[in-house]
């Protein structure tokens, strides 16, 4: 396993690049994910990436997060292997999850979210490439 990606809540991915660019940090690529409610830019930092999240709409996840938090670190990506096994050995041991299967992400990925409650307040999102 490695860190994927840090994912960061922003208002507009066209001004949050910018201090990014200065340190030589470039988006490598920009999509929108309608199903998770977000555009998504991209910027490669060694083995893992910065995700910058923009709310597509008022009721976007990445908007109610912003709305109650803030701008800021939304969630922590771990890359694994499959999604779908390492959901079902979460669900036996009781974990809590947001999704109880995965669901397309950005970059043509499968992800789901564990509940923050079961991670001492911290997102985690676990992420299928293939």
């Amino acid at each position: 396993m490695k860190i994927d990606h840090i994912g960061v809540a922003v208002s507009s991915i066209e001004e949050a690049k910018k201090m990014y660019e200065l340190l030589g940090i470039e988006v490598t690529d920009i999509e929108e994910v309608p199903s998770q409610g977000v555009k998504v830019a991209m910027l490669p930092i060694g083995e893992s990436r910065i995700e910058l999240l923009e709310p597509l709409s008022e009721e976007s996840p990445i908007q109610k997060f912003m709305d109650k938090k803030g701008s800021g670190i939304h969630h922590l990506a771990v890359s694994v292997e499959n999604v779908a096994y390492e959901l079902e050995k979460l669900k036996e041991k009781g974990v809590r999850l947001i999704n109880e299967e995965p669901v397309p992400g950005a970059g043509g990925a499968l992800i789901a979210f564990v509940h923050p409650k079961e991670t001492n307040g911290v997102l985690l999102e676990l992420c299928q490439h293939e």
